[in-house]
């Protein structure tokens, strides 16, 4: 469930989006986590005005607390980035997003407890239903095919963010981050697809035991971030390889970028601070709630 929560919660969606996109986005956030959660939880009637209460109340922590932190965070990074990146600035980074989504996730947790324990048997046999065809596609986008085909799509999907943020790359720059997708341990989608199985049920458990207002947020402590003991040696060991991969060819990248394309990063995270300050201040405005 904590992979959903993140997708209600648009960490990931504003952090690449731009800046436009992100008051769009942000401004429709209520109606997009209405659809997102609908295609998860079956709720009508008085269940779905508890839903459109607990999006309401998420919202209006977020707006407080979560985007001024944003805001913070992607001014920082634009000053980083103009004077170049060093590997501390990286784990920097990647602790800082960490931190955020584990705030974001609790607070997430602590809203949707006392629903989920309402859920009839259908219901839940719905929201099983629902994560069974997450899998499914994890499957077919992350497991299937050769071994070749596989890093193919890796690097294609690498590709494509990176282009998102700093344009039509260079025959140079596409190989080095061919190779790095290269270099990904094999085995590191099977251990996700293993460790998201074993959590999904879990967290089915405790919605069939009605126990997820109780024990919902204690849950997603224990796993956002997870520590080397939650995931087990073998995960352990190929996030922290994988990681340390990344971070050498983000650190290469930055070496080779030209002007313009830092300068692109450079005013696109500007831009997301300034997005992130004027979504929160309007928040506070309105009382915290649209």
């Amino acid at each position: 469930m904590t992979r959903r929560a993140r997708s209600l919660l648009l960490v990931a969606a504003l952090l690449v989006a731009g800046c436009n996109a992100t008051r769009v986005a942000y401004d429709n956030a209520d109606t997009l986590l209405r659809w997102r959660a609908a295609s998860y939880l079956d709720v009508r009637g008085e269940q779905a005005e508890a839903l459109d209460l607990h999006i309401a109340r998420l919202l209006a922590w977020h707006r407080a607390h979560a985007l001024p932190q944003y805001s913070r965070l992607a001014e920082e990074s634009a000053t980083r980035m103009t004077r170049g990146l060093s590997r501390e600035d990286l784990v920097w980074g990647y602790d800082s997003l960490r931190g955020q989504l584990r705030e974001s996730v609790l607070a997430a947790a602590a809203q949707t407890g006392d629903l989920l324990d309402r859920l009839s048997p259908g219901q839940i046999a719905v929201l099983q239903e629902r994560l069974d065809e997450d899998n499914r596609k994890f499957a077919k986008e992350q497991l299937a095919g050769s071994l070749e085909e596989r890093r193919e799509r890796r690097c294609k999907r690498n590709l494509a963010r990176l282009e998102d943020w700093l344009g039509a790359l260079t025959d140079e720059q596409v190989e080095l981050v061919r190779r790095y997708s290269e270099r990904v341990p094999v085995a590191l989608d099977e251990l996700r697809d293993r460790r998201r199985r074993r959590l999904q049920a879990e967290f089915m458990d405790i919605v069939r035991a009605r126990q997820a207002k109780a024990r919902l947020a204690g849950f997603a402590a224990q796993i956002v971030p997870p520590s080397d003991e939650e995931l087990g040696p073998a995960y352990a060991a190929a996030l922290r390889a994988t990681t340390a991969t990344y971070f050498d060819m983000l650190l290469e990248l930055d070496r080779s970028l030209t002007p313009r394309q830092r300068g692109r990063v450079v005013a696109r995270l500007r831009g997301l601070a300034t997005d992130f300050s004027q979504l929160a201040q309007a928040g506070a405005g309105a009382g915290g709630a649209r």
